[in-house]
């Protein structure tokens, strides 16, 4: 049993990454999540939106995944858990006038508890009286008068990864600073981690699923793993687009554009000696990355030197393709399963979708649901220990 409880406040068009990452983060490090909106309860969804800064004069829109709460705000007892976490995105607009939500917040302040918000979280923050007065913060700039206007001092972001703390309150400007943002309060719950000086390669694509590359990566980069993001015949600061793939009801996946994903390392310079892991995402960048020759070397080197390897979902065609499944006992995306078998793999069924399997040095996992299980069983290899 986990014995650090947060509680992630949410409602529709909450920004995707920024309910997701932490939410998913704070499990895979063991501490207990439970994620509710007013007026819905346990198994019902919220939906997201995906807010990118593409070179207009503010963010772009578009809907996002759906968000699957896991209790119901009608029972929540502030006193029974240690922190809160605001999300950002346009669901906290609302929020912020919502009775029951300006009194929850104001509980959980009132009993010292520790508090995080991101972006547009801060408004809610702002209706609770008091809350912000006197105390240092930053938040997505567009939120900087009404901070001010409830007596907060206003830290202005340098970078969109901005995060202040001022005592139990952290605060972070947009969802780039969530690894800050997710240490600090992993701090601040009475966490500690050790063994994080690992250097991490992420082969990433075109159309990757977008849960699938950003959670593990900002996820590894908030326990303070230097984590690099490469894609062939793409250079650092290049983007790659990715794929939103969601369970909607249809006998397979929808799929809606998510956000652009930044790389931070270029593909022809990787020395993959100087790594300790490699994470493979999914989506549908593993179709075509399974055909370059360039990936399956690197691929190899990995398995060959004994480093960890995690893959998720359809990451697997790439190791499949690159023939080092064989013997091994692995799980992925359902519909991957006839690439495992043939490629000499014993198929484990991951039932459920979240299930998440290591054989050796090789972590799999069937879909984004995984996260927290696929995220805990990678740094268990890598020796990186969370204690509370």
């Amino acid at each position: 049993m986990a014995s650090k409880r947060v509680l992630l406040l949410c409602g529709d068009f909450m920004e995707d990454y920024e309910a997701m990452v932490p939410f998913q983060a704070l499990q895979a490090f063991g501490v207990a999540v439970d994620a509710v909106c007013p007026g819905k309860k346990a198994g019902d969804v919220c939906r997201t939106a995906v807010h990118v800064l593409s070179g207009a004069q503010t963010y772009t829109e578009t809907v996002g995944h759906n968000f699957a709460l896991n209790a119901t705000f009608d029972e929540v007892d502030a006193a029974s858990y240690d922190g809160l976490l605001l999300p950002g995105g346009r669901a906290p607009e609302y929020l912020a006038h919502i009775p029951g939500v300006v009194e929850l917040v104001t509980k959980f302040v009132s009993l010292g508890k520790q508090i995080a918000s991101i972006c547009h979280g801060q408004l809610i923050l702002a209706a609770a009286a008091g809350v912000v007065k006197g105390r240092k913060c930053t938040a997505f700039p567009a939120v900087k008068p009404v901070l001010v206007a409830a007596g907060a001092h206003w830290v202005e972001p340098d970078t969109m990864a901005a995060t202040v703390v001022d005592g139990n309150l952290i605060t972070a400007a947009t969802y780039d600073g969530h690894p800050e943002l997710i240490r600090h309060f992993v701090k601040a719950l009475g966490g500690t981690i050790n063994g994080s000086d690992r250097k991490i390669l992420f082969i990433c694509g075109d159309y990757m699923e977008d849960y699938e590359v950003k959670v593990p990566f900002q996820s590894l980069q908030a326990l303070g793993c230097h984590v690099d993001a490469v894609c062939p015949s793409k250079k650092a600061g290049d983007t790659c687009p990715t794929a939103i793939h969601d369970f909607e009801g249809d006998q397979t996946y929808s799929e809606k554009p998510g956000h652009a994903f930044s790389l931070t390392a270029t593909f022809d310079d990787v020395d993959p000696s100087s790594y300790d892991a490699l994470v493979i995402p999914g989506g549908r960048a593993p179709e075509y990355l399974a055909l370059n020759e360039s990936v399956i070397a690197l691929v190899k080197h990995f398995f060959e030197t004994k480093k960890p390897v995690a893959s998720i979902c359809h990451g697997q065609q790439i190791l499949s393709a690159a023939g080092v499944l064989k013997g091994r006992k692995c799980t992925a995306y359902p519909a991957v399963k006839l690439n495992v078998v043939l490629s000499g793999a014993t198929w484990l069924e991951p039932d459920p979708i979240s299930r998440c399997f290591t054989d050796g040095n090789l972590v799999t996992g069937a879909a984004w649901p995984g996260h927290p299980e696929f995220i805990s069983q990678l740094i268990a290899l890598l020796g990186i220990q969370v204690s509370f």
